[in-house]
């Protein structure tokens, strides 16, 4: 997520799928059936990050999917062909340098004033028309395309299930693998709706930043156009709650982060292809 969440996009209720009576024979079963100190590691690419998740990519990739064909459903699709061509060219050219061109990659434009982008598991991203006010060039755009492809390869979606589930079970971790099948279904039924209502954390969207900027100078994008977005993201104002208080570091915070990758980006634009403009 660039910038905000998509909670309004879906009406759900997040307390009876969380409710311990409800959840909890699913858990345990579940719990009972897996090592989690085994299952639940992972890295994450580019930073190194040693990550808890217990989701396995088929089942991750499965509910992004649910969630993401209920988005399309619930909202309207841009009919600016050339807006859509040019967000899937970009996203394309980013996808193919991400390491996973084993994922469905599916890249659309909703019709939403809000200057916002979405990423969900299994590569299916999300981008508003509202960007394009804040995003001025394919740089630019390349930039927010980079960071929700990083997480999406982060499995930041993935992560934040597995340790909101955690927390809201009172366990140290859960196990998806055992129960019966209709128990299974419950539990990725709750897993998909956490999915999307859960933002993403400050360090995710940091660390989606840094893939990202990498990510965007190896495809041929200039990294240095990620600072200058985010200085438009900062210009184009608007409310926005301490940098404490919310998931998103401040724009400020976020344009010195990205500044301090540079050193490393440019180098790695300056050899790499560059993208058609």
């Amino acid at each position: 997520m660039i910038y905000g969440t998509v909670r309004g996009k879906l009406d759900m209720s997040l307390a009876p799928l969380l409710s311990w009576r409800w959840l909890r024979p699913i858990l345990l079963a579940g719990f009972a059936a897996s090592s989690l100190a085994l299952n639940g590691c992972e890295t994450a690419p580019v930073t190194g990050r040693q990550q808890f998740i217990l989701l396995s990519d088929s089942q991750a990739t499965e509910m992004g999917l649910a969630a993401y064909q209920k988005i399309l459903k619930e909202s309207k699709l841009s009919s600016d062909k050339a807006m859509v061509e040019r967000v899937r060219r970009v996203g394309q050219r980013i996808a193919s340098v991400s390491g996973h061109p084993e994922l469905p990659w599916e890249f659309n434009v909703l019709q939403d004033d809000t200057p916002n982008a979405f990423a969900l598991p299994g590569g299916k991203v999300g981008v508003n028309t509202g960007l394009f006010k804040v995003a001025q060039n394919d740089d630019q755009l390349a930039a927010v395309m980079a960071h929700e492809v990083g997480h999406a390869i982060a499995r930041h979606s993935a992560e934040r299930i597995s340790q909101q589930m955690a927390v809201e079970a009172g366990l140290t971790g859960l196990g998806l693998g055992a129960g019966s099948g209709a128990q299974y279904a419950q539990l990725a039924s709750a897993a998909a709706t956490l999915g999307i209502i859960l933002p993403f954390s400050r360090q995710q969207e940091s660390e989606a930043d840094h893939i990202g900027v990498i990510m965007m100078a190896k495809a041929g994008y200039d990294p240095r156009a990620a600072v200058t977005l985010w200085q438009n993201f900062n210009k184009f104002g608007g409310d926005r709650p301490l940098e404490f208080l919310s998931t998103h570091p401040a724009p400020e915070t976020r344009i010195q982060q990205i500044q301090a990758l540079m050193p490393d980006a440019v180098p790695i634009y300056d050899k790499a292809p560059k993208a058609p403009r």
